[in-house]
């Protein structure tokens, strides 16, 4: 931790905010109006979730002025397309547009997006880019699942349950995908919604009127609609004619909508075609008509209401999605139906007429009851229409309105600076052998036992924190330096990191990064320690581990250790070991930025990791101990870079996620640790000391209001009354566990945030 002076802390004046637990607690969604980002295929595009995109953004638009949709639109680089009214286009088989839509989107600051997910419409290979794609997305991710699949390939089944564990809130249109997606993909119940697929809501019986309309008059109209493959099963209905004829001449089958393009490209028209010669063989032909086109969306109810009975002959019996299956029902249309997934649940109680596919003659006898019966024809139709209100576009669009609604996170809260964080938190992680790393929940996992790194860090709380008799900070402080001792391994010349719980080390040596955090703490307490024994104690065991660290050669480190000396020599100016290790230091990082920077990359390494800004922190501690000013000034800078690297369009603090660990110049949102937010918060501390511009406050405010709900899904983190701290920020909200860093994260965030705010107060 950056030093901070004990006179300053006890300057403080005493706290007047009540401190209560407030985990469970989550604030109120703002009353502006949402903003959503809609990513499907969309209109122009001749496909079925192409329309249900556009109709998303129209019905939205028209019935919830609460919601503020803006479309990126998935485009075809072989046939690419015209578009009105979206903000951008996606090019489906593009990596790299993905990558610039997911930053545009992310620039926005949208509240949500949302997202219509088919295998077929993100690339090759089933779309597998759009695992890449949401892992860059910051606003919580809304899903439709257009297709679940019971019995999907590996790639498949990855590619769904990737995009499951980055949704917060799940929307699928039939029960049977709701109950498919929890048990076979892992999804959390609580986040799916079934909300059924909107509907038109036109006036009911108007048949008469539209036959006219298309010279259609004193005939029984059958349909079907939509793309023509061998999926469809006309070839049953068509076979089906024959009888229907025999006793009903007046009725016609109209087979409106376009061949698929895919089968156009591979095949021509040689599909529909052999469908014609059927015709023609069974001596239907002048029963059928053709409408070869893919029609807009008011031409398509038009024809619909013009129809008597509508067909769906569908063989594939995993549909759990049909749009024109769910038209017809809302215009009134008798239906008759294989018994497809979506067909079942939309037609159940005699709404419809369900028949087992394959069967030709089921068609034929089912389309002769109703046209031999007319009552039943008009009573089946009457209970469509009554069933179809239920999906009307105004229910649809209420409905969608509360399922965006519950993904917006909600506003952070304000947290007093003065209000100390208890400790009950961090004492309870405690045993007489040290702070143990993990927890389940709020519970200490004894499994993973302890580590060096999170006791350096618990003894660097017990130097700073406010409100201990000092009985029990001494007690505690024993415990850690006595851990830190016993974590020396003077054969190995190295401390040692991880402990099990019987006290027996996992190792000889532990990483760079725990010695150098090691050498970290003992400068801090030789410092900052209210006891001089203790202060002694830290002093002597640094003089003597230090020289033996010469080969430790990582960033942070290094960087670790830049921030110990220079500790150091603010108890003990001068110390020569302390400024030969800040001047090693100091000249590294130097190095590392001369080779890892580029125009726009003002980084000392081509990958971000953990604890960034310490680096930058480091080399402007150097350049304060050593009055090299080009180090401060490039500290300054990287820190700055940084830092706006971690806040959002809004001035939301964005920590880098650990995802992004390993991946060249680039960084994505999660998952978010609060060790981030302590190190923006602390750099920002020394960066004040160094250039007193407004900025570092600023930003170090939003990082400690991200432990407070100021974070990418709203959740609350930090508990002032238990000093506790979730671990983390995921896609789906808190990682509910409170590990030690996480804890300690919290607890010295609030110390070094208190420092920056009382130095900012005397400066005003």
């Amino acid at each position: 931790m950056t030093h901070v002076s004990r006179d300053l802390l006890a300057s403080r004046p005493a706290q007047a905010t009540e401190i209560r637990a407030i985990f469970d607690e989550r604030a109120a969604a703002p009353l502006r109006p949402i903003r959503v980002a809609l990513i499907g295929t969309y209109t122009p595009r001749k496909c079925g979730i192409a329309t249900f995109t556009t109709d998303i953004a129209e019905k939205l638009r028209e019935f919830r002025a609460d919601v503020d949709v803006e479309v990126y639109a998935l485009d075809d680089a072989d046939a690419p397309l015209t578009y009105e009214g979206v903000t951008d286009t996606i090019l489906g088989s593009d990596q790299e547009t993905f990558s610039r839509a997911a930053r545009a989107i992310n620039e926005s600051a949208v509240d949500a997006v949302w997202l219509q997910h088919e295998y077929g419409i993100y690339g090759d290979d089933d779309g597998i880019a759009v695992c890449d794609f949401v892992d860059r997305l910051a606003a919580p991710l809304i899903l439709t699942c257009h297709t679940v699949l019971a019995e999907p390939s590996d790639r498949q089944r990855a590619i769904l349950r990737h995009l499951v564990t980055r949704a917060s809130r799940i929307m699928v249109m039939s029960r049977h995908s709701r109950d498919l997606l929890s048990r076979e993909y892992g999804a959390n119940p609580e986040i799916l919604e079934v909300i059924e697929h909107g509907a038109p809501d036109r006036p009911f019986g108007r048949q008469t009127e539209f036959k006219s309309r298309f010279g259609l008059t004193d005939r029984k109209v059958l349909m079907t609609f939509g793309l023509l493959g061998p999926g469809k099963g006309l070839e049953r209905a068509i076979e089906a004619l024959p009888a229907i004829v025999k006793n009903h001449p007046e009725a016609i089958y109209r087979i409106v909508g376009a061949t698929h393009p895919n089968l156009v490209a591979s095949q021509g028209e040689a599909y529909r075609e052999g469908l014609m010669d059927l015709a023609e063989r069974l001596g239907v032909s002048d029963h059928i008509e053709w409408d070869n086109r893919f029609l807009d969306t008011d031409e398509l109810l038009d024809q619909l209401e013009a129809c008597d009975i509508y067909i769906t002959p569908y063989p594939n019996l995993q549909q759990s999605t049909s749009g024109t299956l769910s038209y017809a029902v809302a215009l009134g249309k008798a239906v008759i139906s294989t018994r497809y997934l979506h067909a079942c649940e939309l037609l159940g109680d005699n709404v419809g007429c369900l028949i087992e596919p394959g069967s030709y003659e089921e068609i034929a006898r089912s389309v002769s009851n109703l046209l031999d019966n007319p009552a039943d024809l008009s009573a089946m139709q009457r209970r469509a229409y009554d069933r179809g209100r239920e999906t009307i576009w105004p229910r649809f669009a209420e409905a969608t309105a509360k399922l965006a609604a519950a993904a917006v996170a909600p506003a952070p809260r304000r947290a007093s600076l003065t209000a100390t964080p208890g400790l009950s938190g961090v004492l309870a992680m405690c045993d007489s052998t040290g702070m143990l790393q993990h927890a389940i929940g709020i519970v200490p996992d004894r499994r993973h036992g302890y580590c060096l790194d999170d006791n350096v860090r618990a003894l660097m709380l017990m130097n700073v924190a406010e409100g201990l008799h000092p009985t029990e900070r001494m007690r505690w402080s024993m415990i850690y330096a006595s851990f830190i001792q016993d974590a020396w391994n003077p054969e190995a010349q190295r401390f040692r990191n991880f402990m099990r719980f019987d006290r027996s080390w996992c190792e000889d040596i532990g990483s760079d990064d725990s010695n150098g955090r090691a050498i970290w703490a003992l400068g801090q307490t030789a410092l900052c320690a209210p006891d001089e024994n203790m202060r002694e104690w830290a002093r002597n065991l640094y003089e003597h581990v230090l020289p033996q660290m010469s080969g430790i050669g990582s960033p942070r480190a290094v960087a670790f250790e830049v921030l110990g000396a220079a500790a150091m020599l603010r108890s003990a100016p001068g110390h020569a070991m302390s400024l030969e290790v800040i001047a090693r230091g100091g000249d590294l990082l130097e190095r590392l930025l001369g080779g890892g920077r580029r125009p726009d990359w003002a980084w000392f390494e081509a990958v971000l990791g953990y604890d960034n800004p310490r680096l930058p922190q480091a080399m402007i501690e150097a350049g304060l101990a050593l009055g090299r000013d080009d180090w401060t000034a490039s500290g300054l800078e990287t820190l700055e870079w940084i830092c706006r690297s971690q806040q959002s369009s809004t001035g939301q603090f964005r920590p880098i996620g650990s995802e992004s660990f390993g991946k060249e110049h680039t960084f994505l949102p999660f998952d978010q640790q609060p060790l981030e937010a302590q190190a923006a918060i602390e750099a920002a501390l020394t960066a004040h000391n160094a250039s007193e511009a407004a900025f570092w406050y600023e930003h170090a405010s939003a990082a400690w209001s991200w432990f407070f709900g100021g974070n990418d899904r709203g959740v609350q983190l930090a508990d002032m009354a238990t000093g506790r701290c979730r671990d983390g920020v995921t896609p789906r909200g808190a990682n509910r566990n409170c590990g030690a860093e996480s804890i300690l994260a919290f607890q010295l965030s609030h110390y070094a945030m208190l420092a920056l705010y009382r130095m900012t107060a005397e400066s005003r």
